[in-house]
């Protein structure tokens, strides 16, 4: 009698799990929905904002639930427990789905109060050049389109001074200095969620991620640095089991005139006919 009381209670968890699961699996595509409510070029309703907030609490409460039964069917009632790897599989991806969109979303809110802060001069500097070619989109936003324009006009600067100084251009190597990293990776959903939550990357660095199957970057380089030094940093994180779907190219950059290259008409091509944990570095 015991024993099935033991049982009913713990299929009464599992039933708990699955509950959270269907409300999740609707739940978060709605999320996704509203966040992409939220662009840099338009003003979003304050009730949206709430909402968005709002289901975000929900989601995590969710998913909190889910991990304290699961922790207490693995130790307390483990000779009970029918443990669906798929479904586990599932719950461990919205983590990470809801987990972007919301710092996304955060990140566009904070973007947008800063440029109302801002003079007139901030925001003439903060916008697209006038050579800003319209026809080259490495990223989706406008807001990291900005960002990357910014990094190439301070590339532009530095090839001014090389060009002007030529005293100290005699003296500087610049044979493997790269200043700009153009990346993109391409795999399964869960693996670049998860890749995104191992690798640190720094402020000032741009990384979008716009298709659930796709991530692009640019990496901004303080210090000489050779193509292939970057190109070792992101293979050790390739040859991890968990990133074994990956694969991507690299794009170094020293000059805006780099962006000239017939190498993004290839970007796709190339890409489609990689293996799976392949990197290839594409130079002019």
């Amino acid at each position: 009698m015991e024993r099935d009381r033991v049982e009913r209670y713990a299929a009464g968890l599992e039933r708990t799990i699955k509950n959270d699961y269907l409300y999740l699996k609707k739940a978060l595509d709605d999320f996704r929905e509203m966040c992409r409510i939220v662009t840099p070029e338009r003003n979003t309703p304050q009730g949206i904002v709430v909402d968005i907030r709002e289901m975000y609490k929900e989601i995590r409460t969710r998913l909190t639930e889910i991990k304290a039964i699961q922790q207490l069917l693995q130790g307390k009632y483990r000779h009970y427990y029918h443990r669906d790897s798929l479904m586990d599989k599932d719950i461990l991806e919205f983590g990470f789905i809801a987990k972007n969109c919301y710092s996304k979303f955060e990140y566009i809110l904070r973007q947008r109060l800063a440029q109302e802060r801002i003079g007139p001069k901030e925001k003439e500097r903060t916008s697209l050049p006038e050579d800003w070619n319209p026809s080259f989109r490495w990223f989706h936003s406008r807001e990291n389109q900005i960002a990357l324009a910014k990094s190439l006009r301070i590339l532009k600067e530095l090839d001014y001074e090389d060009a002007s100084g030529a005293d100290n251009a005699e003296k500087r190597d610049l044979s493997g200095e790269r200043r700009l990293t153009l990346f993109l990776f391409r795999a399964e959903p869960s693996a670049l969620h998860r890749f995104l939550s191992r690798v640190r990357f720094r402020e000032h660095d741009v990384i979008e991620h716009s298709r659930q199957d796709e991530l692009r970057g640019a990496l901004t380089h303080l210090r000489k640095v050779l193509p292939s030094e970057i190109e070792d940093i992101f293979r050790r994180f390739m040859k991890e089991k968990e990133f074994s779907t990956m694969k991507g190219l690299l794009l170094p950059l020293s000059s805006p005139k780099d962006l000239e290259s017939d190498r993004f008409s290839r970007v796709d091509v190339i890409l489609n006919e990689m293996r799976e944990g392949e990197l290839q570095t594409l130079f002019d």
